[in-house]
């Protein structure tokens, strides 16, 4: 079967790795490892998974590893911006930890908080943790995302990158159903140019992409 990559749309992938539940192939061009189509769960199974997640606005290790992304993107920004967690989930502790530094956060999810009027505006920065690795169609979403941004405006990614296939055949990380594009260095290089982004590797599952230019009211 022809399949095509969710995030450059080329057409020229190969066979990356199969486990008991499902195929992985990997585009040539931009280098997504990404799951076909046929292995999603339904959004009703996807929810469900979901679900069985614990974290809550009270738990003190999921902030140490939200911090991760939170604290850098704190010394980054400028004083009183906007921005936007974008799957934010039922327990929106990073918007709060945001809030907690100045910042005004809208917030969206496609399951729990579905406000769709939040992603017809324009933000300083637009945070995704753990979000872009579920997405069926991330290059769609991640350019509407840009096209939110102000000039100057960052785009705060959070996601654990391929390192290799030796790695990603005993790695955890696809052992979720849930996801089902996997970002290497190599992808957010190509993402970067694509965007005409500055990229930054912040930690080593944080992304950084910067829009140029400079907001002005």
């Amino acid at each position: 079967m022809l399949y095509q990559c969710s995030l450059c749309r080329h057409t020229t992938v190969q066979f990356y790795h199969r486990d008991t539940s499902r195929s992985y192939y990997q585009c040539n061009r931009c280098a997504l490892v990404f799951v076909p189509p046929e292995f999603h769960l339904s959004p009703a199974g996807e929810l469900a998974y979901y679900n069985l997640h614990e974290n809550s606005m009270e738990d003190n290790g999921y902030r140490r590893f939200l911090s991760r992304c939170a604290v850098p993107l704190l010394n980054a920004l400028q004083a009183k911006s906007e921005g936007l967690d974008f799957g934010c989930g039922p327990a929106p502790l990073l918007a709060n930890m945001l809030a907690e530094g100045g910042h005004r956060v809208e917030l969206y999810d496609r399951f729990y908080l579905p406000a769709t009027d939040a992603l017809a505006k324009e933000y300083d920065f637009i945070v995704a943790t753990e979000v872009v690795e579920h997405l069926a169609e991330p290059g769609a979403e991640l350019l509407n995302l840009w096209q939110r941004l102000r000039g100057g405006g960052i785009l705060a990614l959070m996601t654990k990158p391929v390192i290799s296939a030796e790695r990603f055949a005993r790695w955890h990380y696809i052992r979720d159903p849930t996801h089902i594009g996997f970002f290497s260095a190599r992808t957010f290089r190509w993402l970067a140019q694509r965007l005409e982004a500055d990229l930054q590797f912040v930690d080593s599952d944080v992304f950084f992409l910067r829009k140029s230019g400079v907001y002005t009211e």
